[in-house]
């Protein structure tokens, strides 16, 4: 057979050649809709390509992407790869120390910024040392004196009609993780990774070249789950809400522009379950619209919810180090046949591992049998599995002796082989010596009408070491007792696994990538018991 490499670059010929008057829509900051479509995106990244390579960046180096969801930076993520350099998507919901440090680490030659993210460089700009600042006028303002216009810089040069051969193994793109305990971490994806990643998760899916997709999932984080690259491979149309990320936004969008397939984090949907509900019939949804969700767990209550209008929800598994998809909980054919009552709990775990992934659950050095029952951590190994952090020299601990990635879950797999995460390693609540999973109790409590969202920490406790404690968002208008939650939760869980407070909040913190925060949450509750001040 042909040793043909497994780079990015046939995408970009592929929709150029096939796919040219595919749609591509972006909504601006003044929320109008920027409509273009695969070749003038294929023929701007064949332009940055050749900004790139005739402007001395060289096979390795760093370009750094401040931006949010918009088609230019589909040009980054397609042209970037393409001149052989890698694409360093900054994630901006970092902390301002995270962000200075992640761009330093990695020693990005350029960065290419969002007009209206140039307040947040600003903040970071006097501690970092790129050669050279490129403003993308997203927004259509004028670039500020001192700044380079990326749109400048692109008229200058005409489209690379040939580009350099690239190989497989070469880097492709490098993210951070969220460094929520240290400084963030740096993996190194190849271009057989994200080619590999891509075609499964497309199949898996059943994307197919006939969808309209819109991307929630933020571009500046973990190559948006892969969505650029096998979207532009299948030629399905794409839909970028930029910087509008509210419900009624997003679903206007949706309407707007028929999208059958949505990829966003649990709190994007929790909004839009919400806005859907509180108004019935406002919306003339695509029937069938698919929502893939991802990045924490997704409460079984929100799976029958979406149902209820006619949305189906499919759930998926990853992290920074995997690329970032490992697992996608779609039913197996006989299931498809199944009662919705039985098949909601399988919508509700985190998956089959996808073709190619191996999967084991260890305790003590040992694994444990797939019964649905035994948990342990989830560790991983496959051909988009990192093997190592990026300039880093202390990977270890991170990857067994035999080259597993530990992934700090712990989780169940069922005999049918679908994974579900009870819970992170460092969340679980252990009380009186015996083991409290904070989803489990989490996903009962988002079943109550009225809960919005829920999160569950330890925290210490005289006798028993440490309790659970209960943290609560109710939906507009509505109420909750906590004695009615605990009723809820002894339904399903012994009396000792029950909350001994239920603290309602308004909104719970998020991390740079749109989970709930715990640690913010801990940090939260050691200041409202610490003895006051001397």
């Amino acid at each position: 057979m042909d040793d043909y490499p497994l780079t990015t670059l046939p995408l970009l010929e592929r929709a150029e050649r096939l796919f040219p008057a595919v749609r591509v829509a972006t909504r601006a900051p003044d929320r109008s809709i920027r409509a273009t479509d695969y070749f003038h995106v294929v023929r701007r990244a064949r332009s940055l390509a050749a900004a790139l390579l005739g402007e001395g960046i060289a096979p390795g180096d760093r370009i750094g992407t401040l931006m949010w969801n918009h088609s230019t930076h589909l040009e980054a993520y397609l042209g970037v790869p393409a001149a052989g350099a890698v694409l360093h998507t900054l994630n901006l919901r970092l902390p301002t120390e995270h962000l200075t440090y992640v761009i330093n680490h990695a020693r990005d030659r350029w960065i290419l910024v969002d007009d209206v993210l140039l307040p947040l460089l600003a903040m970071v700009r006097d501690r970092i040392q790129p050669e050279r600042i490129l403003v993308v006028p997203f927004s259509g303002s004028r670039v500020p004196e001192g700044f380079e216009d990326y749109e400048t810089l692109l008229a200058r040069y005409p489209p690379a009609e040939t580009l350099p051969a690239r190989g497989e193994r070469d880097a492709l793109g490098l993210c951070y993780t969220s460094g929520t305990t240290g400084n963030p971490k740096g993996v190194l994806y190849s271009h057989r990774a994200v080619v590999l990643h891509s075609l499964v998760v497309a199949s898996t899916l059943g994307v197919a070249q006939g969808d309209t997709v819109m991307m929630v999932v933020p571009m500046f984080h973990v190559n948006a789950w892969g969505f650029p690259y096998f979207l532009t491979l299948l030629g399905a149309r794409q839909v970028f809400p930029g910087l509008h990320l509210d419900p009624a936004s997003l679903v206007d969008l949706m309407e707007t522009e028929k999208v059958t397939c949505a990829a966003g984090v649990p709190s994007i949907w929790f909004g839009i379950l919400e806005a859907l509900e509180k108004e019935p019939g406002r919306w003339k949804l695509v029937p069938g619209l698919r929502m893939i969700i991802g990045g924490s767990a997704v409460p079984e209550s929100m799976v029958r919810r979406f149902d209820a209008l006619g949305i189906r929800v499919t759930q998926g598994y990853g992290m920074t180090e995997t690329t970032p998809v490992v697992s996608l909980s779609v039913p197996k054919a006989e299931m498809q046949a199944w009662e919705p009552e039985r098949r909601y709990p399988v919508q509700a775990r985190q998956g089959l591992p996808l073709p190619f992934v191996e999967v084991r659950i260890r305790l003590d050095k040992e694994d444990l049998p797939w019964d649905g029952k035994s948990s342990g951590e989830l560790q991983l190994r496959g051909p988009w599995i990192t093997r190592q952090y990026y300039g880093e020299g202390e990977s270890t601990g991170k990857w067994t002796e035999d080259g597993w990635l530990r992934t700090g879950d712990v989780a169940t797999i069922d005999t049918e082989g679908y994974i579900e995460i009870v819970d992170r390693m460092k969340d679980l609540v252990k009380s009186g010596g015996e083991w409290i999973s904070s989803v489990a109790l989490e996903n009962v409590l988002m079943g109550h009408p009225a809960v919005r969202e829920a999160a569950v920490i330890a925290v210490p406790n005289a006798k028993w070491g440490e309790r659970p404690l209960a943290y609560v968002v109710l939906r507009e208008g509505m109420t909750a007792p906590p004695d009615e939650l605990k009723g809820l939760l002894e339904r399903r869980y012994p009396k000792w696994w029950i909350p001994d407070e239920f603290r309602f909040v308004a909104s719970l913190p998020k991390t740079s990538t749109g989970k709930t925060s715990k640690l913010t949450l801990r940090e939260e509750f050691a200041r409202s018991t610490a003895p006051p001040p001397a």
